[in-house]
């Protein structure tokens, strides 16, 4: 439907509604914390609240938990609507589309009123009985939070190993279950990081675990199956502490590597499958900004890397006999337009995954060098991947495609027919939905500094864009992530009643290729920041809303930028929902005890050196709160968060209380038993998008 008449849904100010009640907000107590570098010296007042073991501290959350609960009251029954609206969308006794690996279909599938997945396979075909391997539901019991880990099924399909988290922090215990008997072995590795990978002999499995302060993987393991875990060998520990480490096995079965990784170089470590107690040899040791990655194919390896200056990445191939980056022959070649993105091996055809004006394009290339062409997608706000093709020797490619009023697809494509097969499209329930309904467009935004930014967005047909429509404006915009365009059934929530959506792809993410990140990371951070603000400004002039109904969301680094901008630019914003928010950037990146801070020096800036810290400190949200009025805010985290720690936005809330000018609503709501991805389970984390939902909703005055 088209939003309602101003004279039926708005109503008065929410301002006035909310201050008549005279709630009075939490003040966190003001304990002055001297931090000093560089001689410079800054005063936090709030640092204090960095211990959850500190009752004052948990009692500080609480109480601001409390204010929200009270504060929005009056929208609960709202937001049980939305959740039961978003909710009725969803196919609950749903089932991925099967595919066959070693003999075995495997499928995903939920029961109705069920929140969590069920693994299950069936031999040989899928008429055949259904296998359990793990059903999420039973071992969530008992459990405030609960996320099932990596899978890996034995060469020989009788055992699996599987981890679990049941805190939030992704901090997972391996354990490894026989499939045959339903039994459970005796095997038990804690403080992993959750994924593991089997040796060819059935019996030995590789694994790495992290840095119990800094939950850095650091270590990879070998396990012998009925040992006990003090008895596993170490095989490699990563000193360098600006570096992860992980283990896989190559498709084609033959290796094992252990990847080390840092944000701006690479460096791989294999061994034959078949020889577990055998010494990893070195693929190519590490040079600083040299990144590579591996796959294996016959006698060789491809390799994806920047090596040359190859900012796109190109692709490259070397005999398994002679690994080093001397012995690289080139595949294909690099180019300045074209991001070189993954690729997947087949014994006829190589796929290719590229970027190219920020669009996703499949490239399919036949060894044969005959033929090769890529596949046709029309849409400007699509997204296209290939999917589990875990099969080697296959003409069939599967690959996933969505768009903004697509819902998402499963695609089974014959690479010599060039035919395919819809193996599922999401089903959105309800009789409502029909993509015809909305109109889905791309429109780009000129930076103060002339860069083109394209923003993608959708809104529903009949909707006048006077400048009256509420837009809610998204982004990310660092690590080199690319904002995909992606379909959404919680969304149409909002479409569905007036609202504009529309992704910004700004610098710091890989939208426009690798160019595109590098230009929003260390000394050229603020473009992000900036890009987000000229994207806003663009919208409103060109009357896709105003500020007075411009809203803005980002979580993680994502709320980074949004602490950012609303120091920058707040008047353009009647609101903001920061998830999960990196705001306090100095002390957390000075401080190398707390997780993902050493790995990410490449990314942010290492401020034990001035220049980092000074440029840091021109832009870290916390740092540059000053007197003068703010947007309406809803700042959420998560207690055991092991990414972004919850202290971070508790002490960005109560410094903002402090100093901020108006009265405008400023809430932080705290998840006491969840981490970094918010609540476990499918329908529990609706709920908190219906609280950020009816948080904007709100605002517009919007009551159904």
């Amino acid at each position: 439907m088209v939003r309602k008449s101003i004279s039926t849904l708005f109503l008065p100010s929410k301002l006035n509604i909310k201050m008549s009640k005279k709630i009075q907000a939490p003040l966190a107590t003001i304990k002055p914390h001297t931090l000093e570098k560089h001689k410079d010296i800054r005063i936090d007042n709030y640092y204090w609240l960095n211990d959850r073991e500190n009752s004052e501290v948990i009692d500080y959350l609480n109480k601001e938990n409390e204010y929200y609960n009270e504060m929005t009251a009056d929208t609960k029954a709202f937001q049980t609507e939305l959740f039961e609206e978003m909710k009725a969308r969803i196919k609950e006794d749903d089932q991925s589309v099967p595919y066959l690996y070693n003999g075995y279909y495997y499928i995903t599938r939920f029961e109705k009123g069920q929140d969590y997945p069920i693994y299950s396979r069936k031999k040989g075909n899928l008429e055949a009985i259904e296998e359990i391997l793990f059903d999420c539901n039973e071992m969530a019991k008992d459990q405030t939070y609960f996320q099932l880990g990596g899978l890996s099924v034995s060469p020989d399909n009788k055992l699996a190993i599987f981890s679990s988290d049941v805190v939030g922090r992704r901090i997972y215990t391996i354990q490894i279950k026989n499939l045959e008997t339903n039994e459970i072995l005796s095997d038990k590795i804690e403080n992993t990081s959750g994924s593991a990978v089997w040796a060819n002999d059935n019996f030995t499995i590789f694994y790495s675990t992290q840095n119990e302060v800094t939950l850095r993987s650091d270590k990879i393991f070998k396990h012998k199956l009925g040992s006990k875990s003090s008895e596993d060998v170490l095989v490699y520990f990563e000193k360098d502490e600006t570096y992860n480490v992980d283990i896989a096995k190559s498709k084609s079965k033959k290796y094992l590597a252990i990847e080390s990784g840092s944000t701006l170089t690479t460096e791989y470590q294999i061994l034959e499958a078949d020889n577990p107690d055998g010494k990893f040899r070195m693929f190519q040791k590490r040079v600083r900004g040299l990144e590579y990655s591996i796959n294996h194919y016959g006698d060789s390896f491809y390799i994806m890397t920047n090596k040359d200056e190859a900012e796109n990445f190109k692709l490259m191939k070397t005999l398994e006999t002679s690994t080093s980056k001397e012995n690289w022959t080139e595949v294909i070649a690099h180019r300045e337009d074209v991001l070189l993105e993954d690729i997947e091996i087949f014994k006829d055809y190589l796929v290719v995954e590229e970027r190219e004006n920020g669009l996703h394009k499949i490239r399919i290339m036949p060894w044969s060098g005959k033929g090769e062409y890529y596949l046709p997608f029309d849409s400007e706000t699509y997204s296209a991947a290939t999917g589990a093709n875990v099969d080697f020797d296959t003409e069939i490619l599967r690959y996933g495609y969505q768009s903004l009023t697509t819902p998402s697809s499963v695609i089974d494509f014959n690479m010599k027919t060039k035919t395919k097969e819809i193996k599922k499209e999401q089903e959105v329930l309800g009789g409502k939905f029909d993509k015809n309904n909305y109109i889905e467009k791309r429109i780009w935004a000129t930076a103060n500094d002339g860069t083109k930014i394209p923003i993608s967005m959708i809104h529903q047909v009949g909707v006048k864009l006077d400048g009256s429509n509420p837009l809610l404006q998204y982004a990310y915009g660092s690590y080199g992530y690319s904002m995909d365009c992606t379909f959404s059934t919680t969304r149409l929530s909002l479409l569905d009643r007036g609202f504009v959506f529309a992704i910004a792809h700004i610098r710091g993410g890989e939208d426009l290729g690798r160019p595109w990140y590098e230009d929003g990371k260390l000394l050229k951070k603020k473009n992000t920041f900036s890009d987000f603000v000229d994207c806003s400004k663009y919208l409103i002039s060109e009357k896709y809303t105003s500020a007075e109904h411009l809203y803005a969301e980002g979580g993680s680094a994502g709320g980074l930028l949004m602490g950012a901008v609303i120091n920058m630019a707040p008047e353009l914003y009647n609101g903001i929902i920061a998830q999960v928010p990196f705001v306090d950037v100095i002390t957390t990146m000075l401080d190398d005890s707390i997780p993902l801070t050493t790995g990410e020096y490449d990314e942010w800036g290492n401020p034990n050196k001035k220049k980092y810290y000074d440029y840091m400190k021109s832009y870290s949200p916390y740092d540059n709160i000053i007197a003068q009025k703010y947007p309406n805010m809803l700042v959420t985290t998560g207690l055991h968060d092991s990414q972004v720690q919850y202290w971070e936005p508790a002490k960005w809330v109560a410094k903002l209380r402090t100093l901020k000018t108006d009265n405008n609503l400023l809430y932080l709501n705290t998840n006491m038993d969840a981490g970094h991805g918010g609540a476990s389970g499918r329908f529990e984390s609706l709920k908190e998008v219906a609280k950020e939902f009816s948080f904007l909703l709100d605002l517009e005055g919007i009551k159904r």
